[in-house]
């Protein structure tokens, strides 16, 4: 086709229906009011391949998409989830799980290449081979990520931002620093936007051999169950030996970046705009969930102590959002996953110095929810109940102990710095009540409870207080 605008013009038209439908698509508390094209880019000609950016409008707030756009006819089934729109009687669709055209991506980063504003690298010194096939993976929430023949990974980054992606630059600082709890980052695509770089890809090594932190966890849950009466650490499936490691690596990736990358100390002004951020997120999921009004009151409670931190609170860059579907159990160790932050926070908070004991609570959030996954639309049993507690203190103590053991002395023992973990712990639970809410209302309960658990011991109730 001579012009690909006059196939990709009329197809963003198609896009305000079709984009709420996409898993990666993050504005699905609103209609989609405007979709407009920022830039198009061929890729390949037969079959025709373009990459597309454009801007998603909706009501008050805008935010830039990425998606790869092929053409072919005949469409083959197993390609109709992905169809937006036909064309000139062209049948166009949204191509990534498209293993005949998505190697186009690989091959432009072997070759190490520029087209139109897309400029397709390798990192110095790796070596990377095209002529492969992709195939997604489909357990992403916010990216898509392709997988080609068992060597390589591709994410491509969904929602765009100016600037290099935090996921890129981190995983960077790491890899000077010899990190061994990453997976090797080989090369990753910039773009533009509004007149600025933009990463919309990084390729890394995939790791065959490696297990899901989240599967591992819920199957030692799983095998606690299935024996209620035994002792948590006789249980075939304990997992508290992998959670003290998994802290050991967490710490270790911490003093990592902060060799690389440098920190500074937070003071008053940021323990205020912590604590206000805090109360400002609770406000807004009390507008949502009634059913946390009973904890408003000590919930401020607890945000406000942090104003009164004693000692020094040592800022730097993190992962951002950490939990055991972030991590991956490989033959030699722990590695950690995605270092791009929480998808739905502003580009400054994720590219922001923040306290490593933000990661510390969202691993042990992330406890409580693996435990507790087994109990969720199920009829109360104050005995498996009681045991998915025993897992989750037993796991959390052992990650904690963990994290200590290889921390360097700007942290130390996570559980030293009790009253800013416990409010920055609550602070994530709500952010699950919010999610949870909108997404998973059967999945309440577990934040919700943990919210109980927390300000119970700490001294706090409830009360019948709107807050």
């Amino acid at each position: 086709m001579s012009d690909p605008a006059e196939l990709i013009g009329p197809l963003v038209h198609a896009l305000p229906e079709w984009l709420p439908g996409q898993r990666w698509f993050g504005g699905k508390d609103r209609p989609v009011s405007e979709v407009r094209a920022l830039s198009t880019t061929v890729l390949a000609e037969e079959p025709l391949l373009v990459h597309l950016i454009v801007e998603v409008r909706q009501a008050d707030r805008s935010a830039p998409y990425q998606l790869l756009i092929a053409s072919r006819d005949p469409l083959p089934e197993y390609l109709g989830s992905s169809w937006i729109g036909t064309e000139q009687g062209r049948p166009c669709y949204e191509a990534a799980g498209d293993a005949d055209v998505n190697g186009r991506l690989l091959d432009l980063i072997a070759e190490g290449t520029r087209v139109g504003s897309l400029e397709f690298e390798h990192e110095p010194g790796a070596e990377v081979s095209g002529g492969l096939r992709g195939r997604p993976i489909t357990s992403e929430q916010s990216n898509t990520s392709i997988v080609y023949g068992n060597q390589y990974i591709l994410k491509l980054f969904r929602k765009l931002s100016p600037g290099e992606n935090p996921d890129v630059r981190l995983h960077r600082a790491l890899q000077r620093q010899g990190s061994e709890h990453i997976a090797p980052l080989l090369g990753s695509i910039t773009g533009e936007l509004g007149g600025e770089p933009a990463t919309v890809g990084m390729l890394q090594r995939f790791i065959t051999d490696a297990v899901d932190g989240w599967a591992m966890a819920t199957t030692s849950v799983r095998d606690l169950m299935a024996d209620p009466e035994l002792p948590p650490d006789q249980v075939g499936g304990d997992f508290a030996g992998e959670s003290h490691r998994l802290g050991q690596a967490v710490a270790t990736v911490h003093n990592d970046l902060r060799r690389a990358l440098g920190g500074q100390l937070a003071d008053q002004d940021e323990l205020d705009r912590t604590v206000k951020t805090m109360h400002d997120r609770l406000d807004s999921v009390l507008e949502a969930v009634p059913q946390l009004r009973a904890y408003a009151p000590v919930l401020r409670a607890a945000f406000e102590k942090v104003r009164d931190h004693d000692g020094p609170v040592p800022m730097q860059f993190i992962h951002g959002d950490l939990h055991l579907g972030q991590v991956l159990r490989t033959v030699t160790g722990w590695l950690l996953l995605d270092f791009e932050g929480e998808p739905a926070a502003p580009v400054s908070e994720r590219s922001a110095l923040r306290s490593p004991l933000r990661d510390v609570a969202g691993m042990l959030r992330s406890f409580d929810y693996a435990a507790h996954q087994m109990l969720v639309g199920q009829p109360e049993e104050p005995r498996l109940t009681e045991r998915a507690l025993e897992w989750a203190r037993r796991n959390r103590t052992a990650f904690c102990e963990g994290y200590a053991k290889s921390a360097d002395d700007a942290i130390g023992d996570p559980r030293a710095h009790a009253v800013l973990l416990r409010a920055l712990e609550l602070d994530k639970a709500v952010y699950e009540v919010a999610y949870e809410h909108a997404n998973r209302p059967e999945w309440l309960g577990v934040p919700l409870a943990s919210i109980a658990q927390l300000t119970d011991e700490a001294g706090s109730k409830p009360t019948d207080e709107a807050g």
